[in-house]
């Protein structure tokens, strides 16, 4: 373990001081996943194997790390993912976020169980972030929350269709965030885990008002605490749903359309069929169906089902520059990161979140530059080294 003087320098040093600073049942929540964790696993360890060809004497003096998508220009080819209950981990985690997001350069995707509001999160951004939905049994919600988002100026809507039921995630059952644990569970992972992480019960348990869900507090006005909001959501998840409420989404919503959790080639193309702009190809970051394959291991079937047809993100085990250029290497426009983001901005708010973006676009710059392309334009299968 790097010692407390040192300044963290990787997403694992910020998910340390973030195990530090959080209470138990939240620095699970984020860092769990579903069943024994082996796609959690697999997600990063399937990053780890793809190896880069290194390539020499070519000009990269002058690199170019932006690209368009969704008709906007970013700094380099990543996104911040949505994160549910962000702001639990720090005082308006959200907030901090987007504005970090908008001094890097790259888009900011707002959950709709986050802490902070659309409308919270609109004043405080610099430019469109995105905004990820669910469809929910009440579809009175769920036009409401298309039109907040419409009003705050969202063009980009992430809209996750993995979650027809909660996934066995037994970190959280053990702690009592999904209803288990037992007497002493609850006492653990509640009041006495907060008085052990006072910095944490100063910054969000006293003064980030962690038992309002911004955008769902109209549909839940008697909830109290963070487990009332999280059994309304999960009783609203709706396995009814299929592609052809998706053909009816499209129609209500006018901006970029992108399907979260895609996995196989067919589901793919009926995103695309369904009139979707984009896929976001992901396991949901292990914390669904324990046991399938990582986003990237999913992603070349996809990208070749695609061609052409729509934008194609990945998430779950991108930590670094260089996994952005692998994801973006093995066909993905752009990759997401959920993980570090929070756990940064946990470990050190805003300003730690700001520095661990840049420790990723240096990391990128210097991936480009050694594997011979000058600009993420060029990036493509060529720099993966197949033995």
């Amino acid at each position: 373990m790097p010692s407390l003087n040192l300044r963290p320098a990787s997403a694992d040093d910020y998910r340390r001081i973030a195990e530090r600073r959080l209470p138990r049942v939240f620095f699970d929540y984020i860092d769990g996943g579903a069943g024994a964790e082996q796609s959690l696993r697999d997600n990063v360890a399937d990053f780890a194997r793809l190896k880069l060809k290194q390539r020499v004497m070519r000009d990269v003096s002058a690199l170019n790390p932006k690209i368009d998508l969704f008709g906007e220009t970013w700094s380099m080819p990543l996104a911040l993912a949505p994160i549910g209950m962000g702001g639990m981990m720090r005082k308006r985690a959200e907030i901090q976020a987007v504005k970090a997001a908008d001094a890097a350069g790259v888009p900011f995707c707002l959950s709709t169980v986050a802490i902070c509001s659309l409308e919270e999160v609109a004043k405080a951004a610099a430019r469109p972030f995105w905004f990820q939905l669910y469809m929910l049994k009440d579809r009175g919600a769920v036009r409401e929350l298309l039109q907040r988002a419409k009003s705050v100026g969202v063009r980009t809507l992430l809209f996750t269709v993995d979650l027809a039921v909660v996934g066995a995630r037994y970190r959280d059952i053990r702690n009592g965030l999904s209803g288990g644990g037992g007497l002493y569970g609850k006492l653990r992972s509640g009041i006495i885990d907060y008085f052990l992480h006072p910095a944490w019960l100063v910054d969000v348990g006293v003064g980030g008002r962690p038992h309002v869900f911004g955008n769902l507090s109209a549909y839940v006005p008697k909830a109290t605490t963070p487990t009332d909001f999280r059994a309304w959501v999960d009783g609203q998840f709706d396995a009814s749903v299929t592609w052809k409420d998706i053909e009816a989404l499209r129609k209500e919503w006018s901006g970029n359309l992108v399907i979260k959790g895609v996995l196989t080639p067919e589901d793919a193309r009926a995103a695309a069929d369904a009139g979707a702009d984009g896929v976001v190809v992901s396991n949901h970051g292990g914390r669904q169906l324990d046991g399938v394959a990582s986003g990237l291991a999913a992603l070349p079937l996809i990208a070749d089902a695609l061609r052409g047809r729509a934008k194609i993100l990945v998430d779950g085990g991108v930590r670094t520059g260089q996994d952005v250029l692998r994801a973006r290497a093995a066909g993905a426009d752009a990759a997401l990161i959920g993980r570090p983001w929070i756990f940064a901005v946990a470990a050190e708010g805003e300003a730690g979140l700001k520095r661990y973006l840049s420790l990723v676009m240096h990391d990128f710059r210097v991936a480009m530059a050694l594997t011979g392309v000058s600009a993420a334009s060029e990036i493509d299968g060529r720099l993966l080294d197949h033995p």
